[in-house]
C-alpha cells in the first residue's frame, strides 16, 4: 500500500532553516528509508508567497496568486510511503517526527489503479 504523508510544521518553527545536525538526521532517515524500500519519494514545499491556488466553480476557473492571508497551517513538505498497513505507514511518520521537530503529519493511503474504487 502507499500512503502520502503531509507534513505540516508548527508555526514557531515555519521558515526557520533547520539546524545543520536537524538535516544530517534528515538526510540519514531519508537515505535509510529510501535504500529500505519505503520512502518512494520526498519533498519540501517554497513558500506560499510563490504558490498559486486554483477554484473551479459553476464552470468557472478562479487563479489566486500566493501568498494566501486565510492559510493557517501551510503544508511544508511531502513523503510518499510504501507500508504494509496504515499501522506500518503511522510507525513510520512517528519515526519521521521525532526528528522534524513540532508539526504534525496528515497520512492519507493513496488509491491504486484497480480494486481501490467502490463498485456499483
Amino acid at each position: 500500500m502507499k500512503f502520502l504523508s503531509l507534513y505540516t510544521p508548527a508555526r514557531k518553527t515555519a521558515g526557520v532553516p533547520p539546524s545543520q545536525d536537524h538535516m544530517a538526521g534528515m538526510e540519514k532517515l531519508i537515505e535509510e528509508s529510501m535504500k529500505a524500500g519505503v520512502l518512494l519519494a520526498t519533498g519540501g514545499l517554497l513558500s506560499i508567497a510563490q504558490g498559486a491556488c486554483l477554484r473551479r466553480s459553476g464552470g468557472e476557473t478562479t487563479l489566486i496568486d500566493g501568498p494566501f492571508i486565510e492559510t493557517k497551517e501551510v503544508v511544508g513538505g511531502f513523503a510518499v510511503l510504501e507500508a504494509k498497513s496504515k499501522e506500518e505507514a503511522i510507525e513510520m511518520v512517528r519515526t519521521f517526527l521525532k526528528i522534524a521537530g513540532d508539526g504534525e503529519c496528515e497520512l492519507r493511503q493513496m488509491m491504486e489503479p484497480v480494486g481501490d474504487f467502490p463498485q456499483p
